[in-house]
């Protein structure tokens, strides 16, 4: 994995153009018999919460090239009346895919990749957490992809430390599920998605469709100014400088 792709400046482009290089590699796999479609989960977020929006306004004004004219002033009128603008609110969209069935639409795997969201904010949290859990104690098969270092862990007994996992619940393993942990420095591993047995050998190379994902949105040579989020020490901290100058 590539520390730098965990920053937050980065991280939300990434998330986008990898689930959209899982749903490129699912497709020829699955078709005819089912499709695949991106989903997403929506946050509402306000300032009370503690995030606030910074957007780009409807109107700018800036000042022109100057010329011979002398500059004029500007004069305020002052309002009878002074309040307060109400704290922005907003949404905030974390992709997933789905595959459904074909012939009678019904849901056969959500796959999950983890963003902050899931993983810091505590309702955001037990937002998802309850979607999760609602989905393991059905028949539709899960898959979680954990590629943040930061935040805290899902809910998993026994979990190993690890600096990255994937997740492989098929409905008829349960409470089994199958667990993935990967290091830092580690490849990205091939993945199977479970599925019908009539498409029991769906795969996802997660480290190949990594590359594509980086190497579409041009991130070398851009994402690497600064540190990696959260921070690396010692040996790894090392590994990632020469990865950002042999990227640059």
């Amino acid at each position: 994995m590539n520390p730098y792709i965990e920053r937050d400046a980065v991280w939300s482009d990434f998330h986008f153009g990898f689930i959209n290089a899982m749903r490129r590699a699912l497709v020829p796999q699955v078709q005819p018999e089912f499709y695949v479609k991106i989903d997403a989960h929506i946050f509402a977020l306000s300032g009370d919460e503690g995030r606030r929006l910074i957007g780009r306004p409807d109107v700018s004004l800036a000042r022109r090239a100057t010329d011979d004219r002398t500059e004029g002033t500007v004069a305020l009128l002052d309002a009878p009346i002074r309040l307060r603008l109400p704290e922005p609110a907003f949404e905030e969209r974390v992709l997933f895919l789905q595959v459904f069935d074909s012939e009678d639409h019904s849901l056969v795997t959500v796959i999950e990749l983890l963003s902050p969201t899931n993983k810091n904010k505590k309702k955001d949290r037990d937002q998802f957490i309850g979607k999760r859990e609602d989905i393991l104690q059905s028949s539709v098969h899960y898959v979680e992809i954990d590629l943040l270092r930061g935040g805290l862990r899902m809910p998993l007994e026994e979990m190993p430390a690890c600096d990255y996992y994937v997740l492989v619940s098929a409905a008829d393993d349960r409470p089994d599920v199958g667990f993935r942990p990967i290091s830092l420095r580690e490849p990205l591993p091939t993945i199977p998605i479970p599925m019908p047995e009539s498409k029991s050998n769906v795969r996802l190379p997660l480290q190949e469709l990594l590359h594509q994902a980086y190497d579409e949105a041009g991130y070398a040579g851009r994402i690497y100014s600064g540190s990696p989020q959260p921070r690396l020490h010692g040996n790894d901290a090392k590994w990632a400088r020469q990865l950002a100058a042999n990227a640059s």
